[in-house]
């Protein structure tokens, strides 16, 4: 008995996991650049059930296969480009990128899903690179966003929306000798004079993540990358499929209807499972205080 305690207690705790993450997609509508976070459920191993006592080895012995629990294993980001609003500021950029990957079987660009993932007739999996600004934080580490609302310090320095300098393609962060009127940047992320529109020799740092399956969350819309798998990030080279607009911010890309659904259906399991465990109470209550005084 106490087996589906834990089962309906392993579902609800996934629920409410799974409901903190639709909260935080929900949150997040209107922050630029904000990629929306998916969770995804797995259930425990399998246990064979068989009956107490007759032949190990007999077939009839074998009652059937119980599942103890599900868990949510991980939370997964999506890296659909979200809408592209005018904002008319000099300081906000965007990113509008579509970078194919030829499959070596075929000679053919990859047919990515909406998920931005391509599987192969012999199952591997290939992810859809994609393009983030470059930042560096106080500590000096590499950072990389979608978040293109930056500003100008009184320093000339480019700065994201948290503080932490905008780089270049060398990994110098960038500044400005004139100040936000002087900004200007044409489609391929180089910095130009105003007033000439010539190149200045200074781009914008623009990475390309070969496995944005890769990246970690560190909060406020930058990512880390992880190495450990092989995945790696380069910066933008000629004749990669990426704008850069500037006076536009990207949007998020939470499927807000969506996102409602799944966050009723996480409440309506969560209750159910509640329910389990009432009346998983009541029987025990029963058993004891009833049953046991006969």
């Amino acid at each position: 008995m106490l087996r589906g305690l834990y089962t309906a207690a392993a579902g609800m705790i996934t629920q409410q996991r799974r409901h903190d993450t639709d909260t935080q997609n929900v949150a997040n509508i209107n922050t630029p650049g904000y990629k929306q976070v998916n969770s995804v459920q797995r259930s425990f191993p399998e246990t064979l059930i068989s009956m107490m006592g007759g032949n190990p080895d007999s077939p009839d012995r074998r009652i059937g296969k119980l599942n103890t629990g599900v868990f949510a294993e991980e939370s997964l980001s999506t890296y659909l480009g979200g809408t592209v609003n005018e904002t008319g500021q000099n300081t906000d950029f965007a990113l509008v990128s579509d970078l194919r990957v030829t499959d070596p079987a075929t000679g053919q660009p990859m047919a990515f899903d909406e998920s931005g993932k391509y599987v192969s007739p012999d199952g591997q999996v290939t992810y859809k690179p994609e393009a983030f600004f470059t930042v560096q934080d106080e500590e000096g580490n590499i950072r990389y966003t979608k978040d293109g609302h930056f500003r100008v310090d009184g320093a000339g320095q480019l700065l994201s929306s948290l503080g932490d300098r905008v780089v270049d393609n060398t990994g110098n962060p960038i500044t400005l000798t004139g100040g936000v009127s002087a900004l200007k940047v044409n489609e391929q992320g180089q910095l130009v004079n105003a007033l000439t529109g010539t190149p200045t020799g200074v781009n914008l740092g623009i990475s390309v993540i070969d496995r944005p399956n890769q990246l970690v969350r560190q909060g406020e819309g930058n990512f880390m990358l992880d190495e450990t798998d092989g995945a790696a990030a380069r910066y933008m080279q000629a004749g990669d499929s990426v704008q850069i607009r500037q006076g536009y911010l990207e949007g998020s890309n939470v499927d807000t209807a969506q996102t409602m659904v799944d966050m009723t259906a996480a409440l309506r399991a969560y209750e159910a499972n509640q329910k389990v465990i009432q009346f998983y109470d009541k029987s025990l209550d029963k058993a004891v205080n009833e049953v046991g005084r006969v």
